[in-house]
C-alpha cells in the first residue's frame, strides 16, 4: 500500500530567494526565515535594501548579481553552494514591468522585460536543478502573475513573458519530476504606496473586496516549498478571484 509522502519541514532548509530586497521577495523571505530556513538573499541594485532583510532573517548571507547574464546566474549559484553547502529551494521572484502601447514597444523593451522574467527564471531554475540533482532533490517555486492568465492591452511583452513562466514550470515539472518539485504563484493586486488609478480599478474589481497583501504571496510559496513532491507543475493564483472575473 502506497504511503502519503510528509510535508517537507523548512527548517535548515537553504532556499535562494532572487529579487529579495523589496516588496514581494522581502516578504517571502522573511517568511521563509521564520519557518526554519536558511535563506540566501539576492538583489540586483539595492544593496541597503538586501542587507536590511537579510539582518532580518536572522544575518542571512547577501548575494549580488545581474540575473541578465547566464555568467552572474551560474556564479551566484556557485556562490550560494560555497556558503552553504547546498541549495535545497529556489524562489524566482525578481522580475521587471513596464508599460507600453503593443505599436511602440521596440527590440530593447522586450528585451528588458524577457531578459529576466522568463530568460533568467529558466537559467535559474536550471542552476538550482543541476545542484538540487546532485544532493537528492528539492523544491522551486516561480513568481508569475494575473498577466499570465488576462490579457492586459498595454503589457503585451510582460504578459507574454510571465505566460512563458507558468508553461516553463509545467515543462520543467514534467522534467525533474520526482525529485524536484517545480510549481508557480501567481499574484493579483498587492498594492504597494506606487499603485496607480489602473491598479486602484483592478482592486475594485476583485471579488474580495481588496488588494492582497505581500504576506499572502508569501504564504503561497512556503506551502510549496513545504509541500510532497505529488504537488508539481501547478499553478496557483493568488488574486481574491480577480482571475475568474
Amino acid at each position: 500500500m502506497l504511503t502519503a509522502e510528509p510535508e517537507q519541514d523548512l527548517r535548515d532548509k537553504v532556499v535562494l530567494v532572487t529579487g529579495a530586497a523589496k516588496r514581494i521577495g522581502r516578504a517571502i523571505a522573511l517568511r521563509l526565515a521564520r519557518e526554519g530556513a536558511r535563506v540566501v538573499i539576492h538583489y540586483h541594485r539595492s544593496e541597503a535594501e538586501a542587507r536590511q532583510t537579510a539582518a532580518e532573517c536572522g544575518g542571512a548571507p547577501v548575494l549580488q548579481a545581474n540575473l541578465e547574464s547566464v555568467a552572474e546566474i551560474d556564479r551566484l549559484f556557485a556562490e550560494a553552494v560555497r556558503q552553504c553547502g547546498r541549495i535545497d529551494g529556489l524562489v524566482n521572484n525578481a522580475a521587471r514591468f513596464t508599460r507600453f502601447d503593443p505599436l511602440e514597444i521596440t527590440e530593447a523593451d522586450w528585451d528588458f522585460i524577457h531578459s529576466v522574467n522568463l530568460k533568467a527564471v529558466f537559467f535559474c531554475c536550471q542552476a538550482a536543478a543541476r545542484r538540487m540533482l546532485a544532493t537528492g532533490g528539492g523544491r522551486i517555486v516561480n513568481v508569475s502573475s494575473l498577466g499570465a492568465m488576462r490579457p492586459w492591452a498595454e503589457h503585451a511583452h510582460y504578459c507574454a513573458s510571465k505566460a512563458g513562466v507558468a508553461m516553463l514550470t509545467r515543462a520543467l515539472a514534467k522534467a525533474w519530476a520526482p525529485r524536484i518539485a517545480v510549481n508557480s504563484v501567481a499574484p493579483g493586486v498587492i498594492p504597494f504606496d506606487d499603485i496607480d488609478e489602473r491598479g486602484r480599478r483592478m482592486i475594485a474589481a476583485t471579488p474580495a473586496g481588496r488588494g492582497g497583501t505581500p504576506d499572502e504571496v508569501a504564504a503561497a510559496v512556503a506551502y510549496f516549498l513545504k509541500s510532497s513532491s505529488f504537488v508539481t507543475g501547478q499553478l496557483l493564483a493568488v488574486d481574491g478571484g480577480l482571475s475568474q472575473r
